[in-house]
């Protein structure tokens, strides 16, 4: 199928963006386990946003109150239930039910990352603090810079428009993750027998769920919600290069939290 051009024109406005985070100097830094624990320890916060997004991308197209009545957009409820299916539902190594947070806290364990900082920010939620709260006031006590990439995001679920939502959640999903890193974790699984399995496990559940479904999905339920309105395609748009932005600045702070281990350890 022949690509809408307002998805050509956006991709070609990010693609700097794009690049910058696919060649990010942070995965020369990723020399041992430890690195990669630091890494995971941020970027687990980059999953749970990405679930966020898609849960209020589902409020908004399908009917989730107690007396169901049928959506405007056929098309786009469909989309975003089976890309919720398999995000919330998965299933982990062993073939039991998963979502893909869960999985990532699973691979964190394993090789020894520190679970407690993430785990203290959905106990927090779960207590009833608002994200609006546990954010501005840090009350789950995160690294400033996750607390920044987490406002981006979350200020774009706020204004509530659909189609940016859509948008911020197709361009910045994990495919942001390049093909070098993929290679490094290998490399790490082999000198670390039995640390890493899972973790190459839900990197590969990804590569194949984005690449050959929900990659595609994704465009497709944009030009749905977009259509023909000139002014939701350049809103779409922006928030495309919001929430690149809001990564390559969690980017930048991952690279210095390996370059001052570096130091630690040279010292």
């Amino acid at each position: 199928m022949k690509k809408d051009s307002h998805l050509i024109a956006i991709e070609h406005r990010i693609e700097p963006l794009r690049q910058q985070i696919l060649n990010h100097p942070l995965y020369t830094k990723l020399n041992g386990l430890e690195d990669l624990r630091t890494f995971m320890e941020y970027h687990v916060f980059a999953v749970w946003d990405f679930m966020s997004l898609l849960k209020s991308l589902q409020i908004r197209l399908t009917s989730v109150s107690e007396a169901w009545v049928p959506t405007e957009s056929r098309l786009a409820r469909r989309l975003i239930n089976d890309i919720v299916l398999a995000e919330e539902s998965d299933e982990d190594s062993q073939g039991n039910p998963a979502s893909h947070y869960e999985l990532y806290l699973d691979a964190m364990r394993q090789c020894g990352a520190n679970t407690r900082p993430v785990l203290h920010f959905i106990k927090t939620l779960q207590r009833g603090f608002k994200v609006k709260d546990t954010l501005r006031f840090n009350v789950a006590e995160i690294e400033p810079a996750i607390i920044e990439y987490l406002k981006a995001n979350y200020a774009i679920i706020k204004r509530g428009k659909t189609h940016e939502m859509a948008a911020a959640f197709t361009y910045g999903r994990e495919d942001l993750i390049p093909e070098m890193f993929t290679e490094i974790v290998s490399e790490l699984d082999t000198k670390f027998p039995d640390q890493l399995d899972s973790f190459v496990y839900y990197m590969n559940r990804h590569i194949e769920l984005d690449g050959d479904e929900h990659g595609p999905m994704a465009l497709t339920m944009i030009t749905e919600l977009c259509s023909n309105d000139e002014e939701k395609w350049m809103e779409a748009e922006d928030a495309c290069v919001e929430a690149l932005e809001a990564r390559l600045q969690l980017w930048n702070a991952i690279e210095k939290a390996l370059s001052r281990q570096e130091v630690a350890h040279s010292n």
